[in-house]
C-alpha cells in the first residue's frame, strides 16, 4: 500500500517533478563550463565559478541575439506577412507541372501544395485556435525564470545534497556512491552530446540552406535548433516545417532539399550521435519509440524531452542492481 501511495503521489505531482528534472538537466548542461572555470580559480568556494558561468551564458545569448536575432526576427516577420498570400495563391491556382510524365520533384511539390489546398479551410480556422492555445500556455513562461534558478541552486548545493543522501545509507553507501557517479557521468555525456548535436544541426542548416537559396534559411535553422532537443518528434517536425515552408514559398528545388535532410539525418543518427553519446546512452529504437510516446502521454513535450535520459537511467540502475545480485551470489558464505 505504501508503494501504491508513493506511485500515486509521484503521478499527482508529475508536473513539478518534470520541472525539477528539466532544471537538473539544464544544470548538467552548464556543469562542464562551471567545472572548467572552477579548476582555474584558487578559491575553495564554487560561487565565483557559478556566477561567471551564468554571466558567460547571458553574454553568449546576448551575442547571439545581436548577430542573428535581428535576421531571424526579420525573416519571421516576412514569413508572417507572406503566409496569407502564399496560402491564397495555392488555394486559387493549381500546382504547375510539365506536360506528360511528371518528375519526382514536381510530384513532391504537388503533393505538399495539394494537401495545403485541400485543407486550406482547416488551416485557416486552426490559426485562431492556435493563437488562443499559445496565449493560454503563456502562463508557463514563468518556468523560464524558475528553471534557471533551480539549476543555480542545484549547481551550488549539489555536492551537499549528494553527501547528505549518502549519509542516510549504511551498508550500501559504497554501492550507492558508485551508482551516483555513473548517473552523474551519464547525464553529463547525454547533455553535452545533445548540445553538440543541436549546434551541428543549426550550423549545418544555416550553411547548406543558405547555399541552396532556401527562403528564410536562418529562421528555419533557428526553429530546428530547439526542436533537436526533443527526441524523434523534434527532428521530424523540423524537417516537415522546412519542407512545407520551402514548398509554399515557391522554392524550385524541394526534391534536393528532401534528399539533403534525409542524408543529414542518416549521418547524424548512425554516425555522429553514436560517436557522441557512447555506449552508456544508446538505446534500442523500440525503446526510444516507446519512451517518446509514453513520455508524451505522461508529460507532453516535457515528457518527450525527458524520455530518453529516463530510459537510460533505468537501464543504468538495472545494470547496477544486476551486478549487485551477482556479487552477492559469488560472495562466500560466512
Amino acid at each position: 500500500m505504501l508503494v501504491v501511495l508513493l506511485l500515486g503521489t509521484i503521478y499527482a505531482i508529475r508536473g513539478t517533478l518534470i520541472v525539477f528534472a528539466i532544471a537538473l538537466l539544464f544544470a548538467y548542461l552548464l556543469y562542464p563550463l562551471m567545472d572548467l572555470i572552477d579548476r582555474h580559480l584558487t578559491t575553495k568556494n564554487r560561487m565565483p565559478a557559478l556566477a561567471m558561468t551564468f554571466l558567460l551564458l547571458i553574454g553568449i545569448l546576448a551575442i547571439f541575439g545581436i548577430f542573428l536575432g535581428s535576421v531571424v526576427a526579420d525573416q519571421a516577420v516576412n514569413l508572417a506577412h507572406q503566409a496569407p498570400a502564399l496560402l491564397d495563391r495555392i488555394r486559387q491556382n493549381p500546382a504547375p507541372g510539365p506536360q506528360g510524365v511528371r518528375t519526382l520533384k514536381s510530384e513532391v511539390s504537388g503533393l505538399i501544395e495539394g494537401q495545403i489546398r485541400q485543407h486550406y479551410s482547416e488551416i485557416a480556422t486552426a490559426v485562431p485556435r492556435l493563437g488562443l492555445r499559445v496565449l493560454s500556455a503563456s502562463r508557463n513562461l514563468i518556468y523560464l525564470i524558475v528553471i534557471p534558478i533551480l539549476s543555480f541552486l542545484i549547481l551550488r548545493d549539489g555536492r551537499q545534497i549528494r553527501d547528505g543522501f549518502l549519509e542516510m545509507l549504511d551498508s550500501g553507501q559504497v554501492a550507492a556512491e558508485d551508482t551516483l557517479m555513473d548517473v552523474h557521468h551519464l547525464l553529463l555525456v547525454y547533455m553535452r552530446s545533445l548540445l553538440f548535436l543541436c549546434c551541428a544541426t543549426f550550423i549545418s542548416l544555416c550553411i547548406v540552406l543558405s547555399a541552396m537559396g532556401v527562403p528564410f534559411a536562418i529562421l528555419l535553422a533557428s526553429i530546428a535548433f530547439p526542436l533537436e532537443f526533443i527526441p524523434l518528434i523534434g527532428p521530424l517536425a523540423a524537417a516537415v516545417i522546412i519542407i512545407v515552408v520551402s514548398a509554399v514559398s515557391g522554392y524550385a528545388h524541394v526534391l534536393w532539399l528532401v534528399v539533403y535532410l534525409g542524408c543529414y539525418r542518416l549521418f547524424q543518427d548512425y554516425m555522429l550521435s553514436p560517436h557522441l553519446m557512447g555506449q552508456g546512452v544508446e538505446l534500442h529504437p523500440l525503446m526510444i519509440i516507446f519512451g517518446v510516446f509514453a513520455g508524451a502521454q505522461i508529460g507532453g513535450v516535457a515528457g518527450v524531452f525527458l524520455s530518453i535520459p529516463s530510459l537510460a537511467l533505468i537501464r543504468l540502475l538495472y545494470h547496477h542492481l544486476r551486478k549487485g545480485r551477482v556479487a552477492r551470489r559469488l560472495r562466500p558464505a560466512g
